[in-house]
Parts: C-alpha cells; sequence; structure tokens
C-alpha cells in the first residue's frame, strides 16, 4: 500500500439547496511521500465523443468543473472541521492518514452516461465525476495515470416529495375547404414516475371533421439538452380508428424500461459504476431554469401522442413527465421517551475492523494505487 483513498459513499445528492460535501480521508506511507506534497482533486468531466478519435491532439472531452485540494500539508485557509466519518478514520488510521474535503456547485449536471453502440470501445460519452489523488511536488507537476488513484463517483437527484399538477394537454386542427374540425385531448394520470412504473395515457378524441384517423401513435421520448435531439424509449402503434363525427376515448399504458432500448445507441442512462447495471437516465431538476450556467447533459422525458389522418397529415401533442428514483427512506431522527438513549460511541470505537491482511471490510469506499 503506498496511497489509498476513504470513501463513505459513492452517490452524493442533489438537494436542489445544497450537495452532500465530499469528505474522505487519504493515507499515504511516508517512504513513498518523501518531501512531496498530497493532492486531491475532483474532476466533472463531459465526453462527447468516443475516446478513439481524440488524435492528432484533438480530444472530445471538456472539463467542466476542477478544484484541487492539498491534503498534505494542510493549508490553513482551506481548513475545515473533520466530519465524524473523518474523525473515526484518521482515529484508525494514524498519523499518516489526511482528510479532504469538496463541495460539488449545484449548477454541475448529474451523472449522465450515454449509451455506447456495440462497436464502440473506450471510456462511454456522457458526464462524470472523479476523485483523483497523487504525490508531486507542485500541482502542476505532470501526473502519470500509474502514479495516480482514481474513485468515479455519482451526483444523483431523487423524486421531489411534492410532485406538480397532472399533465393535460388539447389541440384543435381545422383542414382546408371544411368548417368542422378535429379535437385531441390527452393527459397522464400524474407527473412523477418512479423507474418501472406503468404510465397511463388518456386520449380522447372528438372528429366532427369529415377525414377519418387511420392510426394512432402512442411514444415516449427523451430529450437531451445538449443534443437538441429526442430519442424514442417505449413505441406503440395502434390501429385504433376514428371515424368522421365521432368520439374516441381510450387509456394507453407505456412502460419506459431499458431492458427493450439496450441496442439504442446514445440512450441517456443513469450514471453507471464499473461493473454496475443502470437504468434509463433520470430527469433533471433544476431550481433556476434561467441560471445559464447549467452545463453538460440535461434530461427530460415527454409522452407524444399521434393521429394519422387520412389525406390530412398528423395531429399531435406533447406531455411532459418526471422519471425518477424515490428518496430513500431515512432512519427515524428520534426515539420514543420509554426507550433508552443511544449515546456516541467513543471515539476509539472502532468504524473499520481489519485483518491480519490490513484489509478493511466493504463498510466503506476505497481504492489504493497500483503497485509501482
Amino acid at each position: 500500500m503506498q496511497v489509498t483513498v476513504y470513501l463513505g459513499k459513492r452517490d452524493f445528492v442533489d438537494h436542489l439547496d445544497h450537495v452532500d460535501p465530499v469528505d474522505g480521508v487519504i493515507l499515504v506511507d511516508p517512504e513513498y511521500l518523501k518531501d512531496r506534497k498530497v493532492f486531491v482533486t475532483l474532476t466533472c468531466a463531459f465526453r462527447y465523443g468516443r475516446e478513439d478519435l481524440d488524435v492528432l491532439g484533438l480530444s472530445f472531452r471538456k472539463d467542466l468543473y476542477i478544484s484541487t485540494f492539498q491534503a498534505f500539508p494542510p493549508v490553513p485557509e482551506e481548513r475545515k472541521p473533520n466530519s465524524r466519518l473523518q474523525e473515526r478514520l484518521l482515529k484508525k488510521l494514524g498519523q499518516h492518514a489526511h482528510p479532504f474535503y469538496f463541495t460539488i456547485p449545484q449548477n454541475l449536471p448529474c451523472s449522465v452516461t450515454l449509451q455506447p453502440g456495440p462497436e464502440d470501445t473506450g471510456k462511454a460519452c456522457g458526464v462524470d465525476f472523479e476523485i483523483r489523488a497523487f504525490c508531486a511536488k507542485s500541482i502542476e507537476e505532470k501526473i502519470h495515470k500509474r502514479n495516480s488513484v482514481r474513485l468515479v463517483i455519482r451526483k444523483v437527484q431523487y423524486a421531489p416529495e411534492k410532485p406538480g399538477p397532472q399533465p393535460m394537454v388539447e389541440t384543435t386542427r381545422s383542414f382546408l375547404m371544411s368548417d368542422r374540425s378535429l379535437h385531441l385531448e390527452a393527459s397522464l394520470d400524474k407527473e412523477l414516475y418512479y423507474h418501472g412504473e406503468p404510465i397511463s395515457v388518456n386520449v380522447h378524441v372528438t372528429n366532427n371533421s369529415t377525414k377519418t384517423v387511420k392510426r394512432v401513435k402512442i411514444s415516449g421520448r427523451i430529450y437531451l439538452s445538449v443534443q437538441h435531439c429526442p430519442l424514442g424509449v417505449c413505441v406503440c402503434f395502434h390501429s385504433d380508428q376514428v371515424s368522421s363525427s365521432s368520439t374516441f376515448c381510450k387509456v394507453y399504458t407505456l412502460i419506459p424500461t431499458l431492458d427493450k432500448n439496450r441496442e439504442k445507441r446514445g440512450l441517456a442512462l443513469d450514471g453507471k459504476l464499473k461493473h454496475e447495471d443502470t437504468n434509463l437516465a433520470s430527469s433533471t431538476i433544476v431550481k433556476d431554469v434561467t441560471n445559464k450556467e447549467v452545463l453538460g447533459i440535461l434530461v427530460s422525458y415527454r409522452v407524444k401522442v399521434k393521429l394519422v389522418v387520412s389525406r390530412g397529415g398528423d395531429v399531435s401533442v406533447e406531455l411532459p413527465f418526471i422519471l425518477m428514483h424515490p428518496k430513500p427512506v431515512e432512519p427515524p431522527a428520534s426515539r420514543p421517551q420509554s426507550a433508552v438513549p443511544e449515546m456516541d460511541p467513543p471515539i476509539d470505537t472502532n468504524l473499520i475492523e481489519f485483518d491480519t491482511n490490513l484489509r478493511p471490510k466493504t463498510s466503506f469506499i476505497k481504492r489504493e494505487m497500483e503497485q509501482i
């Protein structure tokens, strides 16, 4: 062991008014450190092109945010109170362990991965966050991958506690040489859906025209703010027809999942950690919609209802909705008065138990540097 990074978690939640702080500890072998300093960087990067295309000095990667923290020797101006996790880690790991601390800005996008194609190689496109630790005499010194520790983390959002109003939209289409029209009204049963939850689409058509609606098409689409290109997620065609001077009402069901869309290149997915599966990207919630500093990939969803009219073109409407994970249930903050209050354990209580090989258990995240 020469350089080891310890984190309590890899998912950091954006609460709209603040983001969970990134607090960790870095352990350095003094023989490896010598007269050098210990630095830790937090980087948010946006890769918008395949890694194998980075040739002739061109790079399809843009660093949206970089922050550097000098862990050793500590800088007095950057020193902050240690968190409970850091206190326990420092007590257990000894004098060669040093804390580091980052605050993720709120104007950064959440972690998003664009699904690669079958022939794509290298790092996938998308937005990712990375913690990097290394030893150097100065921050300007060139650092090689072999001499640094890298750990990917994620910035995530959870579904709001109070969903918005039920989406509903309507439109009326008049046709040439006719004084009668076609009226389409569509609505969803609610605005907020969790991943894997079915979406009920209520379609009501009043056809007072002389035209015939030959087919009804319902589709769910992901909209990416960077590409401005909608990608179909779940599409269903129905042969339902609406004759002239008649009405039609039906509820359709969509289930937007990744299982049936794994072959679609460029599909937005939640930020993916190595060796872990993921799901469709969650909707991005921006606190200030007028903030032009929001960069990277912003994700939104819409259901599109289209009526294919014989010799009259198409009539369509779109319904926005939110697709996210529910907020994890937090343990109760208070106990019944009859219960015996639990005191905080003393500082020397073992947070991490070591075996004879000095390998910590998986109650926290650890990343060691490769042997030089």
